[in-house]
């Protein structure tokens, strides 16, 4: 089974947190230990945020942004890789060539941003079509999507299975919400095209992953256009 992971910004806040950093390692050496093959895609977290925040306030333009963006992520790509020791491939990809030829080894592979203008999230989508992985899953810091911020409406719905046009509509309106994270549309074409089964998770608990990954139902299921 190959498994393609998304950690979000809950994993990479501004002070990282060590021993959560080992849990995740601990919980990915133990899906590996059960046969999976694992491709861990990094955010840039709290950290990029701030490196972008200062960027635009020095006027820079929206590119070079993006870039320092990707920089971030790939440095917290290559802590969680170093800290797999030889259960990781021992670099980081910085093109999708790469990350096949790496996968192809049979290690653990954890890469960062590839291009401006593309987030994280939909990197992890061409990585999961790259390497015809069985499922993609999005770890972040709320439980689900929501058809509302639920911090703000009382109604907003929990979406337990949305197809990729719902989840498009929503996300080109700017109405996707999960707290304050959104999936967007970018990322959501390409889970679309490549049609594969996409999970949207707290991660903030690293078991979630394991229960997923177990066929349990938890989070939000994007269910692929047919």
């Amino acid at each position: 089974m190959k498994v393609v992971v998304k950690l979000g910004k809950f994993l990479f806040p501004l002070k990282l947190q060590t021993e959560k950093l080992k849990e995740y390692v601990k919980t990915f050496e133990e899906l590996v230990g059960e046969g999976k093959r694992i491709l861990i895609v990094t955010g840039g977290g709290e950290i990029a945020r701030e490196y972008i925040r200062v960027a635009r306030e020095s006027g820079l333009d929206e590119a070079t942004c993006d870039q320092l963006g990707i920089e971030v992520s790939r440095i917290n790509a290559y802590l969680l890789l170093s800290m797999f020791k030889n259960l990781a491939y021992p670099e980081v990809p910085i093109n999708l060539k790469e990350l096949k030829r790496f996968f192809h080894h049979g290690k653990i592979v954890v890469l960062g941003g590839l291009t401006p203008g593309h987030s994280t999230t939909a990197v992890g989508a061409l990585a999961a079509e790259t390497i015809k992985a069985d499922c993609y899953v999005i770890a972040t810091d709320v439980d689900g999507i929501y058809t509302k911020d639920p911090k703000i409406y009382g109604d907003a719905e929990k979406l337990e299975v949305a197809d990729t046009s719902e989840v498009f509509r929503l996300a080109s309106q700017g109405k996707l919400w999960a707290g304050t994270y959104e999936l967007d549309p970018l990322a959501v074409k390409i889970i679309e095209r490549s049609k594969i089964p996409t999970y949207f998770i707290d991660g903030r608990d690293p078991e979630n992953l394991k229960k997923v990954l177990a066929g349990e139902k938890i989070g939000t299921y994007i269910k692929p256009k047919q």
